[in-house]
């Protein structure tokens, strides 16, 4: 994904939504979409480092939009970067607004005070929750509950060690989803190495899944596809009709 510093007088909204059919029973969501900032912020982080995984997940837009046409499902994508704001946090986690990540210090975030984090909710976490809402609403309303699915994508590399994982699937509590999607990949042709809640654990309190699935008893997973397997389009294809293949035995038919 190119860079995307804005130089419209108006800049973009923050949240991409794809229409779809709100009785498919999926939503769609990507936290970590875009590593757009508007002109307006000065985060005085290199160029460079809007490259890198600490700006946005790489692939991980792309795999969701094509997951979402293959499925016919809406989805909610952010068009801003984390480093602004990341909602995948909760509003009292102390890294809501990075100061330091992986290794790159972000100045414009360095004495952010209570107002100026405040103004960051309003403008970008707060449309992004909204959006979520909305399309959850939708689909309740349509056919019943729905499931939801966040899509994110991880480094090679951690700390110098290589990931051995092409993907893993996070959860918290609820296995309704997470284990038949890794029992599937697991038993790909492909022979992929899955993690389970690899490479991290899912649950993080306050959490994109925590506020809008688990707090509603919403069957949902995190996908994590490892970021150099889906950097080029062709790889985001291929994810994209691997996930849908697993997804559509799993959609709940809706009248």
């Amino acid at each position: 994904m190119p860079l995307s510093h804005s130089l419209e007088t108006h800049p973009p909204h923050p949240v991409e939504t794809i229409p779809g059919d709100p009785a498919c029973g999926l939503v769609l969501v990507c936290d970590h979409a875009s590593n757009h900032v508007p002109d307006d912020i000065a985060l005085g982080v290199p160029e460079g480092e809007f490259r890198r995984h600490i700006a946005y997940d790489i692939g991980a837009a792309g795999v969701t939009r094509r997951l979402a046409a293959l499925l016919g499902a809406p989805a909610i994508l952010t068009n801003f970067s984390r480093l602004i704001i990341d909602p995948n946090r909760g509003r009292a986690d102390p890294t809501l607004v990075m100061r330091l990540s992986d290794g790159a210090v972000v100045p414009g975030n360095a004495r952010i005070d209570e107002a100026g984090k405040q103004a960051r909710i309003a403008r970008f976490y707060d449309p992004f929750d909204r959006a979520i809402d909305a399309a959850v609403a939708a689909a309740e309303e349509a056919a019943g509950p729905p499931t939801i699915l966040t899509m994110h994508s991880f480094t090679p590399f951690w700390r110098g060690v290589a990931r051995p994982w092409e993907v893993g699937i996070l959860y918290d509590q609820d296995e309704r989803l997470s284990a038949p999607l890794i029992a599937g990949l697991r038993a790909d042709p492909a022979g992929l190495t899955v993690g389970d809640n690899e490479p991290y654990g899912g649950g993080l309190p306050g959490d994109t899944i925590d506020r809008h699935a688990t707090a509603r008893g919403l069957a949902n997973a995190l996908v994590e596809i490892r970021q150099d397997l889906i950097a080029e389009e062709a790889g985001q294809e291929a994810w994209a009709r691997r996930f849908a293949g697993l997804l559509r035995p799993l959609m709940t038919p809706r009248a």
